[in-house]
């Protein structure tokens, strides 16, 4: 088949699904390699940026999907649906993220992290479809642990937890207390710096000074 007739299909597949559909099912209805399929939804991906056209093909793990545009957002939601965009709170987001770098947490993991109780934060997020349950663990009375959904990935923009951005290093002090060492490190380089302006300004002071000292008189001779 023409590659534009493949895009042809796999838009209207895509479309018609209305949920990610994975790259096993995408091989199994086209009968190419997964190489072809991924070339040819890059190149997709690029006709949409080129056409800025109103919807975007997005890769959630190993899986793809049709989306709008999240900027059309205030002209969609008028007319599909009238609840209002998921509003979340600095709780909320502090412990979705805790979530999003620890999968299968528990709830008490959280809580020990966080310093507070986190039950309205999990039932908020499980309510918003961000995060769901990931099975109970081996731990004494078996808690339910969490993990980020896929909605969470298309709601931030990412592919996988793999594009997360690196959190900082960090070690507990004697008093148990988070230091961040790349913090520590950016200060000892910043206060380098600084000694090593003073120690160039004073050898500039002490080099002016030299030269502005007067040369001895020569000695008459007898």
């Amino acid at each position: 088949m023409e590659i534009n007739q493949l895009k042809s299909i796999i838009e209207a597949t895509l479309f018609a699904a209305g949920r990610p559909v994975t790259m096993k099912e995408l091989i199994l209805n086209l009968e190419i390699t997964q190489e072809d399929i991924e070339n040819i939804i890059a190149s997709m991906q690029e006709d949409y940026k080129e056409q800025n056209r109103g919807i975007e093909l997005i890769k959630i793990n190993e899986s793809y999907q049709l989306c709008t545009k999240k900027e059309l957002h205030d002209f969609i939601c008028p007319v599909l649906d009238k609840r209002s965009k998921p509003n979340l709170s600095n709780a909320a987001l502090e412990t979705l993220s805790i979530i999003a770098y620890n999968s299968r947490i528990t709830r008490a993991e959280i809580e020990a992290i966080r310093g507070v109780s986190a039950d309205a934060c999990v039932y908020k997020l499980l309510e918003y479809g961000l995060v769901e349950e990931a099975g109970k663990t081996d731990l004494p009375g078996k808690p339910m642990s969490y993990q980020t959904t896929n909605d969470f990935l298309r709601m931030f923009g990412y592919s996988s937890l793999e594009e997360l951005p690196e959190l900082p290093r960090y070690r507990l002090d004697e008093n148990k207390q988070i230091v961040i060492d790349e913090l520590i490190d950016l200060e000892q380089e910043e206060n380098k710096e600084i000694e090593t302006d003073e120690i160039t300004v004073k050898e500039t002071n002490q080099s002016e000074l030299e030269e502005m000292e007067a040369p001895l008189p020569e000695r008459e001779e007898a």
